[in-house]
């Protein structure tokens, strides 16, 4: 099954991502676990607050928690990097929320990160 991941009129294919990845290979770079954890709203999945919406991550209720407790933490997480005009490409995780829940959880500082390009993110990019 194809792996899609859906942001706002935007669909990343992370298949595509993966085989970018390996065709161009490059060093993982580190991710701040409690920093990304924190923008995605995934610190407050366990106790959620009903008068607030998460305008990145997912709800309350759409994350699997148990099977992010599974997840393999040594599989780098794929960010974007979304090209915005007159400003600097803004990252955004496509692949990798279950592992960044999990980390989160067990007090990680850091996992590993694919960066990819505005470039690349053009090419693993589509609209709605």
């Amino acid at each position: 099954m194809p792996q899609r991941f859906h942001f706002g009129p935007w669909v990343f294919d992370i298949d595509s991502a993966q085989a970018l990845i390996a065709a161009t290979p490059r060093t993982p770079s580190p991710l701040d676990v409690t920093a990304w954890a924190t923008a995605y709203g995934l610190t407050h999945l366990d106790k959620p607050n009903p008068h607030t919406i998460s305008l990145i991550g997912p709800a309350h209720n759409a994350l699997n928690r148990a099977y992010a407790m599974t997840t393999d933490l040594t599989q780098p997480l794929i960010v974007a990097h979304i090209d915005i005009p007159d400003a600097q490409p803004a990252p955004l995780l496509i692949d990798g929320t279950h592992r960044l829940y999990r980390a989160w959880r067990e007090h990680l500082p850091q996992l590993p990160a694919h960066l990819l390009t505005v470039a690349e993110t053009r090419q693993v990019k589509t609209h709605r």
